[in-house]
């Protein structure tokens, strides 16, 4: 399979990358925009695997992205990628972060997604799955405002591919994880970590590859399972 991660040199994403790219039978392309050394050791590691930088603050650089998508013939496209999370209260929040965040996270996945289902409609076939959060369905963090509106957004229009596109057995689906140690959350104070794993049903946290185990499921999965958002949160939900 033909297979395009953004977002995909660290974290999650390198886990994704390294579940899908062990296959040889993979072609696994991958966006990064500043970690340019896990990304070079991640190509190296993998003959099947090509790193693309691609830095989702510069529309020119999304485009080129989405330029070269018509020559990968792609079986699918996974949007991981997310930028550096804004943290403040919405009240303090300028209205312009708002706007800027929604331009450098939302609007990329739109045009790239965009340029694939091109390639999907015309193979009438293809699989988008979108790396969401949990937070779409339990209680939004304090200062997260602007992070979890993008996630929700994201979430509605996944529904709308799937709407849209399943006629062409097309299937978009999301995967939103719970709390995972990553960079996007290095900063988090470590006894406020102590008391997740304390108060979680298993007692661990969520791990970038128990996330990326999920992912690859929906990779080879029926379209029959479309529209659909795999919430990884141990129940954490359940009413």
């Amino acid at each position: 399979m033909n297979i395009l991660i953004t977002g995909g040199s660290s974290g999650l994403g390198a886990a994704i990358v390294q579940k899908l790219a062990v296959e040889g039978a993979n072609k696994v392309w991958f966006t990064f925009a500043s970690s340019s050394g896990n990304a070079s050791a991640l190509a190296s590691a993998f003959p099947n695997a090509e790193a693309l930088h691609c830095d989702f603050t510069d529309a020119s650089s999304v485009a080129a992205l989405c330029a070269r998508i018509p020559e990968m013939d792609l079986d699918v496209l996974i949007n991981n990628a997310n930028g550096k999370v804004h943290k403040e209260h919405f009240y303090k929040t300028d209205p312009e972060v708002f706007l800027k965040s929604f331009e450098h996270n939302i609007m990329p996945a739109i045009r790239i997604t965009q340029q694939a289902l091109v390639g999907f409609r015309k193979k009438r076939s293809g699989r988008i799955i979108n790396v969401i959060s949990s937070y779409v369905v339990n209680k939004p963090p304090t200062g997260l405002s602007i992070y979890v509106a993008n996630k929700n957004y994201l979430l509605s229009m996944s529904n709308s591919w799937a709407s849209e596109y399943a006629k062409f057995n097309i299937a978009s689906n999301c995967v939103s994880p719970s709390f995972m140690l990553t960079g996007l959350t290095a900063d988090t104070d470590e006894r406020v970590i102590a008391q997740m794993e304390q108060e979680h049903p298993y007692h661990h946290l969520l791990t970038v590859g128990e996330a990326a185990d999920t992912v690859a499921f929906l990779v080879t999965a029926t379209p029959q399972i479309n529209g659909t958002n795999l919430i990884i949160n141990a129940g954490s939900d359940i009413k």
